[in-house]
């Protein structure tokens, strides 16, 4: 098949793109998000800055353009955070937008995401030669040029319903710059004495669904470290971080299925099944399946908890890393459904290695 050409009449050279082009003539395999930061842009705006040569900025309309999706058939759906990659091939069915256009959902039973649209600003089709061949991709940036959710076509990907999305969603602005806004400083973190502890703890001991969690804790302005912290220990445990590779080598070993969660500030990726190819290069623990890759920098990994959460189905045992700034770099669960308590096989796996002795 043909792939139609998303290339303008007018190729436009702007200064970032020459410095880009010169920088991949020097580090040819530097990937763009670390071209991006050696540059001093957002990794939105080098890729902005290809629009004319081989990036098409799309419409974000993403109550068609979501749905869309389903169309390019077996795809590969790519969510990261500063010290992970979560990458999961399948097809996008079973898409929903909320009425007000905020919260997205992909329930499938491959590619699985929380979609947080409020803060999803710009999209773009990128068609790139590669040592490997073409490589097609949709990328989507917010306000600050953060890449957000990227998805790449794969060998058994339809290029014709790909031909047509581009037709489709094509925006009228193929100017080659991005926009960028300032983000939102971050809220400094209360006291512990400014958190009333025994109050938080009822909360959570009544908890009924773990989806109330983010509710709890906002309710008492409280980070999530720090009440993982403030909890007590029937509820979250600190562990050495040196366990969380041992933990996926042990559900590989017993073949229990997990779930993943991996995400930003604007989308969550969630991989439910085993895992089985485990490989290290350097510091990066990976998880290499036909399906499913996980790619996580163990450096970034600062601090590891088991977190215990009531609900009407049961106690809801989790894996929690977090970076040095206090970020969730993932979760881990045991594979499970709503309205079904946790495995069995899950809970034993999670509360068989030692808790530290006092928190981190």
């Amino acid at each position: 098949m043909n792939s139609v050409s998303i290339s303008s009449a007018v190729v436009t050279t702007p200064a970032l793109y020459r410095a880009w082009q010169h920088l991949r003539s020097e580090q040819p395999k530097l990937r763009a998000r670390e071209a991006a930061q050696q540059l001093g842009v957002s990794e939105g705006e080098l890729l902005a800055c290809r629009v004319g040569t081989d990036a098409l900025r799309l419409r974000p309309h993403w109550a068609d353009l979501l749905p869309a999706l389903e169309s390019l058939g077996y795809v590969m759906a790519l969510t990261r955070n500063e010290h992970c990659v979560h990458e999961r091939k399948g097809i996008y069915r079973e898409v929903s937008v909320s009425t007000n256009g905020g919260m997205g959902l992909v329930v499938s039973a491959d590619i699985d995401l929380r979609l947080f649209l409020k803060g999803w600003e710009s999209v773009f089709a990128l068609t790139e030669s590669t040592g490997r061949g073409v490589q097609r991709s949709l990328q989507v940036f917010d306000a600050q040029g953060m890449a957000v959710h990227k998805v790449f076509l794969t060998e058994q990907s339809d290029l014709d319903a790909w031909n047509l999305l581009l037709e489709r969603f094509r925006h009228e602005d193929q100017q080659p710059e991005l926009e960028i806004l300032p983000g939102m400083p971050k809220t400094a973190a209360r006291a512990d004495d400014e958190i009333d502890a025994d109050s938080l703890r009822a909360g959570w001991t009544a908890l009924k669904d773990t989806h109330h969690f983010f509710a709890l804790i906002n309710r008492h302005a409280a980070a999530r470290e720090q009440a993982l912290r403030l909890a007590g220990r029937e509820w979250a445990e600190p562990l050495a971080v040196t366990e969380l590779p041992r933990l996926f080598e042990a559900a590989a070993a017993r073949e229990v299925p997990i779930m993943v969660f991996v995400g930003n500030a604007h989308c969550i990726q969630i991989h439910s099944g085993p895992v089985q190819n485990l490989r290290w290069l350097d510091s990066w623990f990976n998880v290499m399946d036909p399906e499913f890759n996980l790619h996580l920098q163990t450096r970034g990994v600062h601090s590891l908890w088991r977190v215990r959460k009531p609900s009407t189905d049961g106690v809801i045992t989790s894996w929690e890393a977090f970076d040095a700034d206090g970020e969730l770099v993932l979760q881990l669960f045991g594979a499970r459904k709503p309205g079904v308590p946790e495995l069995d096989g899950w809970r034993q796996l999670a509360e068989s290695f030692v808790a530290l002795e006092a928190a981190q």
